[in-house]
């Protein structure tokens, strides 16, 4: 979730959404993003819309942020029944942020509680948590898993006491085994975060960190190529040449060894960043947004999308905590997609995940540049043959860079 919010038309104080919204809704799934917008320290590489201090005033508290998230989804269903949306279960929901996990947990238990009651969950729906290796104990991963969440996804990022201090990271490398083995007695599947490009790690850190992971036998790895925004801390020090700056190249390499050593330890990739054991342990949340199914972002700065309207909320937790106090949508703004506009994210997005993209999706000029792109081997010719464009792991590098832009968080 980039801290800088998109232009759009105003978004209705009633939040009230277009006939648009309801065409084809029996044929898409519907999750949540709960936004829980506190850290404890904010890391030096973040451009997300997160706060470090515990008291903003009002709703935007942290004490407070538990009931101010149960009033956007009061307000979230009101306006959805008002719009002649029907009632779907959630198929997955999905607590990120900040970290959630500074919240008690039984904050986390009383807003899906409270998204519960309004939609229901459907049978096996999957209920995550982002959470730190320091922010959690085995007594607040008990109560999670008591009230409904089915897994947790650690940001582990490094097992490299240096790479973690550049990165800000606040944990060290031995709180991680622990915080797995306290998961898996709860009942929880665990995913772990790794960061891999960080200015000073070599290639031997970067594998240490891979083999550290995997030594941990997770459900489900995702690893992000660090992406340096504009306005970070990190940027500041890379422009001041206080540390080294991002090689395209050395990402390319570092990619490719994880790819080749999370695959030897049998997980299967299935979208560009993300690797999971069974088909079943792939992350469902990301999924649905990779595949244009509707979602309903509550907390500041969250994005939404049902139908091809998409808007996103006010950015700072006082303004939004207000708008929500005076009954009003705490959306900024909102754009109603038309149909070329969803045809071509469809695309982009689609073609990122391990199934790939129907060749029968793509027009005559876009069945015709496959052939180029196979020959610049972006594009595997073997899936190509039998209708599906599925990404080379050259294809995969490239994705990332451009499609990672337009993803919500």
């Amino acid at each position: 979730m980039p801290s800088v919010l998109p232009l759009g038309d105003p978004a209705p104080a009633d939040g009230l959404l277009p006939p648009q919204a309801l065409a084809g809704v029996e044929h898409r799934k519907f999750g949540l993003y709960v936004h829980i917008p506190f850290c404890a320290v904010r890391c030096g590489y973040c451009d997300f819309n997160t706060y470090t201090a515990t008291e903003l005033g009002g709703g935007a508290s942290q004490d407070a942020y538990a009931g101010t998230a149960v009033t956007e989804l009061d307000f979230a269903a009101t306006a959805m029944d008002a719009s002649g949306l029907p009632r779907r279960p959630l198929s997955t929901v999905f607590f990120g942020g900040g970290t959630p996990t500074l919240l008690p947990a039984e904050d986390l238990a009383r807003i899906l509680r409270a998204a519960v009651a309004h939609w229901g969950l459907e049978p096996g729906a999957e209920v995550t948590t982002e959470a730190n290796p320091d922010s959690v104990t085995p007594e607040s991963l008990k109560v999670l898993a008591d009230a409904g969440f089915t897994r947790v996804s650690f940001g582990m990022q490094s097992a490299v006491p240096h790479v973690l201090k550049v990165l800000d990271r606040t944990h060290t490398p031995s709180r991680v085994p622990l915080v797995v083995q306290w998961a898996r007695e709860a009942g929880l599947a665990v995913s772990l975060d790794l960061i891999y490009g960080t200015p000073g790690e070599s290639m031997a850190d970067w594998q240490l960190s891979l083999e550290t992971a995997l030594s941990y036998e997770p459900d489900h790895i995702s690893a992000y190529a660090l992406i340096v925004e504009d306005g970070t801390k990190l940027a500041a020090q890379i422009r001041r040449g206080e540390v080294a700056g991002i090689d395209d190249d050395d990402h390319a390499a570092k990619y490719e060894l994880a790819d080749q050593l999370i695959s030897e330890a049998g997980l299967t990739w299935y979208e560009v960043s993300n690797w999971s054991k069974t088909p079943e342990q792939a992350c469902r949340h990301n999924l649905a947004y990779w595949r244009g199914d509707d979602w309903w972002g509550i907390g500041p700065g969250a994005h939404s999308h049902v139908g091809g309207v998409r808007w996103w909320n006010v950015k700072h937790p006082t303004a939004y905590a207000n708008r929500l106090a005076a009954g009003d949508s705490p959306a900024a703004g909102r754009e109603t997609l038309d149909a070329e506009t969803r045809e071509v994210e469809r695309i982009m997005l689609e073609a990122r995940l391990g199934t790939g993209l129907s060749v029968d999706a793509l027009d005559k000029v876009g069945r015709h540049a496959m052939a180029g792109l196979i020959a610049e081997e972006l594009v595997d010719p073997g899936a190509a043959f039998k209708g599906r464009l599925v990404l080379t792991l050259k294809g995969r590098l490239l994705a990332d860079a451009v499609v990672r832009r337009i993803l919500p968080d």
